[in-house]
């Protein structure tokens, strides 16, 4: 060590001149240490109060855009970029902006895949702690925040938030080239690339495109057959979660989604979407090939294998192939037996939903098919049919 540096006795921090030491040794003079009664540990003063305040919900700072308030004053000039929307922080590798610090530390690893967070119980790595923290409730099926309207419990907050907005029905991100609204961040972001129909993401088996992450993650699991969502009645397992939370729809008889036109109501948003177009009678999905008009896709992509000839499903039993997985699953039943749809009004069972609806116009004498040229009705289509032969 050089003669001429200076040491601090307390700390051992060197300094290479002694006005320097002199100036650290006034910090030491200076420096109060109080001790928090809650933590039993020691802080500065400024720090103490702050602390202090965390444990009283004390709040005196206040934003004058939105009123929201701070316990710390820190903490509100850094929410102040949220409305500035000043990012002081930029990656020296892309540029990315950021409107904190921690934000930009978390975003460098990215770069140098750097994980230094590791979970005990299955060792899975992560770039940040918050991660870490978030992926232990899935081990230990904790749930901490609660809706306050429906009670429903999430494992993350931002999650809770989001579900917030299905009570309000607020859409705070807006498209700026359609000005289509959404409640999410992430859906307006996928949004955007129905407009530059760009598609990032490639799968590495069949290097099939997708606008979306989440989406070639869901797709993955065609690859592997993965089904990691069980349901807790029945113990059947789903590819994703959105089949599950569906199909518990089935135990419940749960139809949350109602149609504004007819009142008819469905398990699924999904189902509600494409039944709106039997009002409309549109058909947004038009084949490449022979130009027919679909309402639904699935209807589409089945039709494709009429041009193809091609026959995809194929029964583990009896090896039959099908060109629609649909009707693989309904093929299934002649083996089982398996009649799983019943009538409310004589509880007679049917392999298929389409035979139970049918049925149901022996009940309600409902006569939705008409002939275009004697106007006469009939309840089902095949009766159609056969009277257009008369004509």
């Amino acid at each position: 060590m050089d003669e001429n540096h200076f040491i601090c006795d307390t700390r051992k921090v060197e300094f290479p001149e002694k006005n320097f030491l002199n100036k650290h040794f006034r910090c030491h003079k200076k420096q109060k240490l109080h001790s928090c009664n809650i933590y039993n540990k020691q802080f500065s003063q400024k720090h103490i109060i702050e602390l202090y305040r965390t444990h009283k919900n004390e709040k005196p700072f206040s934003c004058g855009f939105c009123h929201k308030e701070f316990s710390q004053q820190y903490n509100l000039y850094r929410h102040y970029r949220t409305h500035t929307k000043e990012k002081p922080y930029s990656c020296e590798v892309c540029q990315k902006e950021f409107f904190q610090k921690s934000h930009l530390n978390s975003h460098y690893r990215t770069h140098i895949n750097e994980k230094p967070y590791s979970c005990d119980v299955c060792y899975k790595e992560f770039s940040e702690v918050r991660n870490l923290n978030q992926h232990y409730r899935t081990h230990s099926n904790e749930k901490p925040y609660s809706c306050e309207v429906c009670h429903k419990n999430f494992s993350l907050k931002q999650h809770l938030n989001h579900h917030y907005r299905t009570h309000t029905n607020e859409k705070p991100f807006s498209c700026d080239v359609c000005h289509k609204e959404f409640s999410y961040k992430s859906s307006l972001n996928a949004h955007y690339f129905t407009h530059t129909n760009e598609k990032p993401y490639s799968c590495e088996v069949c290097h099939k495109e997708f606008s979306q992450k989440q989406h070639l993650n869901r797709h993955y699991r065609t690859h592997t057959n993965e089904k990691p969502y069980s349901c807790e009645v029945c113990h059947k397992e789903f590819s994703y979660k959105s089949s599950l939370n569906a199909h518990y729809r089935i135990h419940t008889n749960e139809k949350p989604f109602s149609c504004d036109v007819c009142d008819k109501e469905f398990s699924e948003k999904r189902i509600l979407n494409e039944h709106y177009r039997t009002h409309t009678n549109e058909k947004p999905y038009c084949c490449d090939v022979c130009h027919k008009g679909f309402s639904k896709k699935c209807n589409l992509n089945a039709h494709y294998f009429t041009h193809t000839n091609e026959k995809p499903y194929s029964c583990e039993i009896c090896h039959k192939e099908f060109s629609e997985k649909r009707n693989l699953n309904q093929h299934y039943r002649t083996h089982t037996s398996e009649n799983p749809y019943s009538c409310d009004v004589c509880h007679k069972n049917f392999s298929q939903k389409l035979h139970l609806n049918r049925h149901y116009r022996t009940h309600t004498n409902m006569k939705t098919y008409s002939c275009d040229v004697s106007n006469k009705k009939f309840s089902q289509k095949s009766y159609l049919n056969s009277h257009y032969i008369t004509h």
